[in-house]
């Protein structure tokens, strides 16, 4: 622990929304957190301002010239170190000097930091879903070998991990199945056959989240549903027949747990990634995240349906890879 026992924090993909919520968070608790690593990969202007405000000990981007940009960027009497590349990533997730580890780095790309911190025994809090899609089972000896506590960010994969109880002994024995809940995206009543036609623009104007274009455009055709499926089969230990999938277009439900005496327990709360992500700072404690509370009053409808195979037909490949030889889910991520 840092200073006055605060949360020594490296925030991996600082520049991208969870980054920046995870920093929004941090920022209502300055008694409780400090910022020691801010990474990003090329965004040198956005990474210098959040280094002038946060002064980490370290910074890293992607190479030799983003380095050079974002130290021509930082004051003369800067107090950050600025490293780049793959091994500096890995470093800074694993180095002493950092108790938490925010994984929010987009794609495959963030495996191998994440693999670092999981071997250090860091707390990590792991809003990079394709660490598990491709590192899989591989990923999580390496969380068990390194006592590492990880921690869910995505809103479906927390939502299930609130429900359950502390003690992941008993978890098997609690779960008949997870819903995993999905919005649908803005084509969720869009004629298939008009598909093809769709724009960019209109696969980012997410309806509920505020997301990276990446996960937005994922979202739209719930590719970024499929990845969830098998990042829930890796955390919570489950067969493939017990990780289901709804639409839920109002997103107020973020997912739920079926208990095998009948019971379902569910995670609700606005459509607003600072929920997660403070309960991950702060487990097993909840501390004020700034989003807006939830009220009933003026919850007219909670929908319903199951995914159109014919409008969505990327999440039976999840299934398929979780099925198929292993490494399979590699390559479909």
């Amino acid at each position: 622990m840092g200073v006055a026992g605060r949360l020594r924090v490296a925030v991996l993909g600082a520049t991208g929304s969870v980054g920046l919520n995870t920093l929004d968070v941090m920022a209502r608790h300055p008694d409780r957190f400090e910022v020691t690593a801010l990474t990003a990969h090329r965004k040198t202007d956005e990474l210098a301002a959040l280094c002038r405000t946060w002064r980490p000990r370290v910074a890293v981007v992607a190479g030799p010239d983003e380095a050079e940009a974002l130290r021509s960027a930082l004051p003369v009497d800067a107090v950050t170190e600025v490293l780049h590349g793959p091994r500096a990533l890995e470093e800074v997730a694993a180095h002493e000097m950092v108790d938490a580890v925010m994984a929010a780095i987009v794609g495959a790309a963030g495996l191998r930091a994440c693999m670092a911190a999981a071997a250090a025994g860091k707390r990590l809090m792991l809003a990079n879903k394709e660490a598990l899609v491709v590192g899989g089972a591989l990923f999580m000896q390496a969380v068990q070998r390194g006592g590492a506590t990880l921690l869910p960010i995505d809103s479906e994969h927390s939502a299930i991990f609130q429900c359950l109880p502390t003690d992941r002994s008993l978890w098997n024995d609690w779960i008949d199945h997870i819903v995993l809940t999905a919005s649908g995206g803005p084509f969720r009543t869009r004629a298939p056959a008009t598909l093809s036609a769709v724009t960019p623009e209109e696969a980012v104007a997410h309806p509920n989240w505020v997301m990276g274009r990446k996960i937005s455009v994922d979202s739209a055709t719930m590719m970024n549903k499929a990845l969830e499926v098998i990042e829930a089969r890796w955390l919570f230990g489950l067969e493939p027949s017990r990780i289901r999938v709804v639409i839920h277009p109002q997103s107020i439900i973020h997912s739920m747990v079926a208990c095998r005496d009948g019971s379902v327990l569910a995670q609700l709360g606005t459509p607003d990634m600072r929920v997660p992500i403070a309960y991950g700072l702060s487990f097993p404690e909840r501390i004020e995240s700034g989003a807006s509370r939830l009220d009933f009053t003026r919850m007219n409808d909670l929908q319903f349906e199951p995914p159109d195979p014919a409008r969505f037909p990327g999440l039976q490949l999840a299934y398929d890879a979780l099925r198929a030889p292993e490494g399979a889910t590699a390559v479909l991520n």
